[in-house]
């Protein structure tokens, strides 16, 4: 990128390391994480996940890194760079863009979601209600039209007006405000649950692996949540790699950033668990309606005889969803930004604002598809599954190949090990293990992940 103050890099290496882990920390890790460890029986499929977090996501991730570091701009011409100026792969480039702009879209409705939440426990809402109450009031909420298109365009305007402050004063800043404040919260909220009568079964079902119980359903869960957990395929990290110093340690802080990442999703599940189980008859696997749904009841069941303590956990929860969802959705709004920036040489607020722009627009849709255009749909899907399938079964894992064939077989090896090892004045000892996994390993994995959300394994299972 230029050196003017909007494409300034990143001004210190501990800013660098907690944006790109804001990028990948987010609802994914706090939402999809517990939801699929209830799903497959707990532990045996958390060290399943963390396997994969470390041979697979980790190096793609890393891989990313290499890209927008060495192409110094957004990702579509960090692709050229790095190709050796091969316009095929300048193409190629753009369909992170396009992924970004459509996962913004609907991510940005399920962190509106979040912030009426929040503001739902802070004016104690959820305070006298019944189970029954908590469904209906979500289902009421969502299919609403008005209602959640006011907290989409309020999540797109702070977004905007973070990335549009610039990396440094905007990007950089809010990370170290905001990731600081989100472990905060979750180690408060975490003592809090572990102090919940039978809160000991709830660890058990995290810390105690059943591998009697692990399928092969289990091991491509695992690897499909650690492949979404860091949001790889995407490249959000790679525009985000563009803004790092040449000093920065790619591997080392690259383990650095999947390590916070995974400490988030194992206290999410710290959090959850061990109140999920306080509560007679509710079940770890609830699925997606876990948070707006299945949460608020446990968290007021859970300190029925405190209602201090269920108002303070129920809004600081939400809130760091409100955190959380909001560093994911950062990430997503620059890489389409710095593109416009690159390509049609506007100023970051321009191209912010028109990205934003169209972001709520596509997101409207989304939103409406709960409510009024409920019976619009393509494909037999609304606009939220429509766009939510597009991105997950087939954009982020062409997304994620693409940039493993491009740094094992596309660039030169000697370009390669030079921005991995910083010029050749770091020793990288595990060099030739990130290349054997970016050549073969992660690719077949990616593979298998594309085949399992196409439901291919299904069809096949039932046939024989």
């Amino acid at each position: 990128m230029s050196n003017n103050s909007d494409q300034a890099g990143f001004a210190s290496k501990l800013g660098a390391i907690l944006a790109a882990a804001g990028s990948a920390v987010g609802l994914g890790n706090i939402w999809r994480f517990p939801t699929e460890t209830g799903t497959n029986g707990g532990a045996a499929f958390i060290l399943i996940y963390i396997f994969f977090m470390l041979f697979m996501a980790m190096p793609i991730m890393i891989a990313e890194f290499t890209i927008g570091r060495h192409g110094q701009s957004d990702v579509s011409h960090s692709f050229l760079k790095m190709s050796g100026n091969r316009k095929m792969w300048k193409f190629m480039g753009l369909i992170p863009v396009i992924s970004g702009f459509l996962v913004l879209s609907y991510y940005a409705v399920v962190a509106g979601w979040t912030l009426e939440y929040a503001i739902q426990a802070g004016m104690n809402d959820f305070a006298g209600k019944s189970a029954a109450e908590y469904a209906s009031d979500f289902a009421a909420f969502s299919s609403n039209p008005f209602k959640p298109l006011m907290w989409l365009f309020f999540i797109l305007a702070l977004t905007f007006g973070i990335v549009a402050m610039g990396v440094q004063k905007g990007i950089e800043r809010g990370a170290k405000i905001m990731m600081p404040i989100l472990f905060v919260f979750l180690a408060i909220l975490v003592i809090c649950s572990l102090t919940l009568p039978d809160a000991s079964k709830g660890l058990t079902f995290l810390l105690e692996p059943d591998f009697s119980k692990v399928t092969g359903a289990t091991c491509l869960s695992a690897m499909g949540q650690a492949f979404f957990s860091l949001s790889v395929g995407l490249c959000c990290l790679c525009t985000y790699a563009c803004y790092f110093r040449k000093d920065l340690d790619l591997i080392r802080d690259g383990f650095g950033v999947a390590t916070i990442d995974t400490l988030v999703a194992l206290m999410s599940g710290l959090m959850i668990f061990p109140a999920v189980y306080s509560i007679p008859g509710l079940s770890p696997d609830a699925g997606p309606s876990l948070v707006f749904i299945t949460l608020p009841n446990v968290f007021q069941q859970a300190f029925g005889d405190l209602p201090a303590v269920a108002y303070v956990f129920s809004l600081m929860f939400y809130v760091l969803l409100v955190m959380a969802a909001l560093t994911s959705s950062i990430s997503m709004l620059e890489m389409a930004e710095a593109y416009f920036i690159k390509r049609f040489k506007v100023s970051r607020f321009k191209s912010s604002m028109v990205v934003s722009i169209v972001c709520f627009l596509l997101g409207s849709a989304c939103s409406l598809s709960f409510g009024v255009w409920k019976d619009v749909t393509i494909f037999g899907m609304g606009f939220f599954d429509l766009f939510d399938f597009l991105v997950a079964k087939f954009l982020m894992p062409i997304g994620s190949a693409l940039i493993c064939i491009f740094l094992g077989w596309v660039v030169d090896e000697k370009v390669l090990r030079a921005e991995i090892t910083n010029e050749g004045t770091l020793r990288q000892p595990l060099y030739p293990v990130f290349r054997f996994i970016i050549r073969y390993f992660a690719p077949l994995c990616i593979i298998l992940i594309f085949l399992n959300e196409l439901g291919v394994f299904k069809v096949l299972s039932g046939l024989l």
